[in-house]
């Protein structure tokens, strides 16, 4: 998917050269991507059409959310107070990035899991079923190991030009692949199966209103708002953690 790398790319440096945050998540989600497509090259997936469609699916939820926040059209809420939040410079380095991983997974994956399981599950057998979800597990993998990189290559840098001591970035590694990404995807799959058991339109959309509710609840908690930790019930250790970073 050159055509995806380029885009993703080319508003990277874009972003970067307008001193726009919102580079942040897209840089760490550029190296994700292309750590994918490799894993696909290399055949580390049963099905590599299947993830190929999930990842290319997976972006175009996130490139829809930032036109809609463009043209001031709304778009998912989780989606607008992330962006919101890319605006203002009271906000860690770390935390904008968390904010862009949490609209991704946490909202955007839910759905796009529904998208491409919805149609098929009812035909799969026991075991093709549970090849998707190995092939979707693998993922974890990938951002494990990505995880170094992209501390490396996306967070140094802006801690440098910020003047942040690099001391701070330690714990990125095991607090956000250990205790967030790789939980949140696990609950991502289950909200999935959730959704693909709705029965009609009705049902259907208010689901989705709720993964969207979920999702800012985080994304209010990861942004210092302490109703958002209150909603949605993490410990607020956690977020002063995140200020530490």
């Amino acid at each position: 998917m050159p055509a995806l790398i380029e885009r993703m790319l080319s508003l990277v440096n874009r972003w970067n050269a307008a001193g726009d945050r919102r580079a942040i998540f897209l840089a760490c989600y550029y190296r994700m991507t292309e750590h994918m497509l490799s894993a696909v090259e290399r055949g580390e997936f049963h099905d590599s059409a299947w993830v190929n469609r999930l990842i290319g699916d997976f972006a175009d939820y996130y490139f829809v959310a930032l036109t809609a926040w463009e043209q001031g059209t709304g778009g998912p809420l989780v989606w607008q107070h992330t962006f919101a939040c890319a605006a203002r410079r009271d906000t860690a380095i770390v935390q904008h990035l968390l904010l862009g991983v949490n609209a991704h997974i946490n909202y955007d994956l839910v759905l796009v899991l529904d998208d491409l399981l919805r149609p098929e599950w009812p035909h799969l057998s026991e075991y093709e079923r549970q090849q998707r979800r190995s092939d979707y597990d693998e993922v974890n993998r990938v951002i494990a190991l990505t995880i170094d990189s992209v501390q490396d290559e996306v967070i140094a840098p802006y801690a440098h030009a910020m003047r942040i001591l690099d001391r701070a970035f330690g714990p990125l590694d095991e607090w956000c692949t250990a205790h967030l990404i790789r939980n949140w995807r696990n609950d991502v799959w289950q909200q999935a199966m959730q959704m693909i058991a709705t029965n009609g339109d009705t049902e259907h959309t208010a689901a989705r209103q709720h993964i969207d509710h979920l999702a800012t609840q985080r994304a209010r908690l990861l942004s210092g708002d302490t109703l958002g930790a209150r909603v949605f019930g993490y410990p607020l250790r956690w977020l002063n953690r995140l200020r530490l970073i």
